[in-house]
């Protein structure tokens, strides 16, 4: 081959060998899901949310798995004109009057009748609520580390390790002041037995050999 053709054949293949170095091949994906709190209420026919301290109205819509409109009928059937819903899911476009879109969703965080819902100061400033009934404990994971609270005695705030274990379930362990703490969460659907609030996570408590069951969620600094 003489030099002119090697040449030529060389400079031909450049565009080809840039392209293949810029090309990725990587698909884009769905765009993430957007986690917002706010109230629920029936008009017309349809579920409206209201996000917190806004004025912006979405039409509510079931993503695909999430039951989130049976969820709300429930706790609505209870004589809740309004629910307190912190959800994730799409925004997008619709159609509906009165409208600025629609909120697809596709995970149940926590729905509510009562409680502080908007109001809920400390919030922001949590990893994880957890609590149960009879006996009655609440838990909180934070910035303030780990406080558990329980009727007739002073709030116990300790030191904690969190453990990711498999299948999307968290440990968060405490041995400190000759008391033994554990809390186990794991995702799955879990309603309190006395209020009726629809939660996300399971929570089982061990405290000095004593096993306490109830609910969970995670707070503003865990999706």
């Amino acid at each position: 081959m003489s030099i002119t053709r090697s040449l030529l054949t060389s400079v031909a293949l450049l565009p080809l060998l840039a392209a293949c170095q810029v090309y990725t091949g990587k698909p884009e994906g769905p765009p993430p899901a957007t986690r917002l709190q706010g109230q629920v209420q029936a008009e017309n026919g349809q579920l409206v949310f209201t996000p917190c301290q806004e004025q912006r109205r979405f039409v509510l819509v079931d993503g695909g798995n999430s039951s989130v409109e049976r969820e709300i009928m429930r706790l609505g059937s209870d004589g809740h004109a309004s629910l307190f819903a912190d959800l994730a899911g799409r925004l997008g476009g619709s159609q509906a009057k009165g409208s600025d879109g629609r909120f697809e969703i596709s995970q149940i965080y926590r729905l509510q009748g009562e409680g502080h819902g908007c109001e809920d100061l400390n919030f922001k400033r949590l990893t994880l609520r957890a609590g149960g009934n009879e006996p009655s404990w609440h838990l909180e994971v934070g910035s303030k580390g780990l406080v558990l609270n329980r009727p007739e005695k002073p709030p116990l705030a300790l030191p904690y390790l969190e453990e990711q274990l498999p299948d999307g379930r968290l440990s968060f362990s405490s041995e400190a002041n000759g008391q033994r703490l554990d809390l186990w969460v794991a995702p799955q659907r879990c309603i309190d037995d006395m209020s009726g609030t629809v939660n996300h996570l399971t929570a089982e408590l061990r405290l000095d050999g004593q096993v306490l069951r109830g609910c969970a969620y995670f707070g503003s600094m865990r999706n």
